[in-house]
């Protein structure tokens, strides 16, 4: 097994990637405009202002302009105006705020106390030992791992896979499909394929930082309920810091097998893209900068490169660009669509 770490410190945005045995398995993004209290781990004086009687939750002041959720622990809630120390334990995702637990008794105004982790620490957690690599090939570790967070399918053709996984409003969706091989047992062939099926949807859900209800509906009907549990066990509780949150269900006579997973943090396709599927302006800027920054790690002798970008594009660029140095410029260009920057030199 290789494990491989990355950091892409592009300016606006640092991104995390590990890397197992060549596939992506994490992509973690942390933006300059983010909020710091709602990341996860984030620690913080905050004030009771509601309290929700139907799930016994209540709802946190923070001090950020968006109310935290804390579920009912083992005792009450508290009350409303009660000053209390929490920590982040989701990230907002979906329209909802950060998810939080009580930590004991506060004191003072709603405000941050200690971040959550940086991009660094989260990278040593996961890979611990691991030497994280920087630059260039950070960089592409991260466009690699963006591209696949945001895809709906694998195709392992070799064991003639074909997987779909997809996030609905309730449950995420997982779908194992098989074509027989020639020449191969079909049994056998359907049991490889639930085993790398599963392997595979619980990597894709790591990577696009998805939680809650997971659905999967396995290659010939579940025949084998105990080995797909022990396969799914395997597959989904590789990470020591979640998987005793995890719960199982037996699989189904309809061959479903049911995940509950922990949600952690933003989801990836939320971070970078609107409802719509579209990128963010934000995004778009950083893209714009990273490609920039690409450019100049790439080519080291030429003396300046340029990005041509649309006016709205080019103004929230033009500071990031700068922290690149005297080499890198921006420039806005009305001929230019939205998210069509050019990169090149003058």
């Amino acid at each position: 097994m290789t494990l491989e770490a990355f950091l892409d410190e592009t300016p606006g945005e640092v991104r995390g990637v590990i890397s197992r045995d060549g596939r992506c398995e994490r992509l973690l993004i942390h933006r300059d405009s983010d909020i710091a209290a709602h990341r996860l781990g984030a620690q913080s004086i905050g004030r009771i202002e509601a309290i929700d009687s139907g799930l016994n939750g209540a709802f946190v002041d923070l001090g950020t302009g968006r109310s935290a959720y804390m579920p009912p622990g083992k005792g009450s809630v508290g009350r409303v105006g009660e000053i209390i120390q929490v920590a982040v334990t989701a990230e907002p995702r979906s329209g909802k705020g950060p998810t939080v637990k009580r930590l004991g008794a506060g004191e003072g105004p709603p405000r941050l106390i200690r971040p959550g982790p940086d991009v660094r620490a989260v990278l040593a957690q996961w890979a611990p030992g691991i030497q994280v690599q920087r630059g260039l090939v950070a960089i592409q570790a991260s466009l690699d791992a963006e591209e696949e967070a945001l895809a709906d399918a694998v195709v392992l053709a070799d064991l003639g896979l074909d997987l779909a996984v997809q996030r609905t409003r309730a449950l995420v969706a997982v779908d194992i499909d098989h074509a027989r091989l020639p020449g191969r047992d079909a049994a056998r062939g359907k049991d490889q394929a639930n085993r790398a099926g599963l392997a595979q949807a619980a990597r894709l859900i790591r990577l696009k930082g998805w939680g809650g209800l997971v659905v999967v509906d396995v290659v010939g009907g579940g025949r084998d309920g105990e080995a797909l549990l022990a396969a799914a066990r395997t597959a989904f509780g590789g990470d020591p810091q979640t998987a005793r949150q995890i719960a199982y269900g037996p699989v189904s006579r309809f061959g479903t097998l049911q995940i509950a997973m922990p949600w952690q943090f933003t989801p990836i396709e939320e971070r970078l893209n609107d409802p719509d599927g579209r990128p963010w302006l934000q995004t778009r800027v950083i893209a714009i900068v990273r490609a920039l920054h690409r450019a100049l790690l790439s080519d080291t002798a030429t003396p300046r490169h340029l990005a041509r970008c649309c006016p709205q594009e080019a103004e929230l660029a033009a500071p990031l660009v700068a922290r690149l140095g005297p080499r890198a410029n921006v420039v806005a260009d009305s001929d230019v669509l939205p998210g069509r920057a050019l990169i090149g030199v003058p």
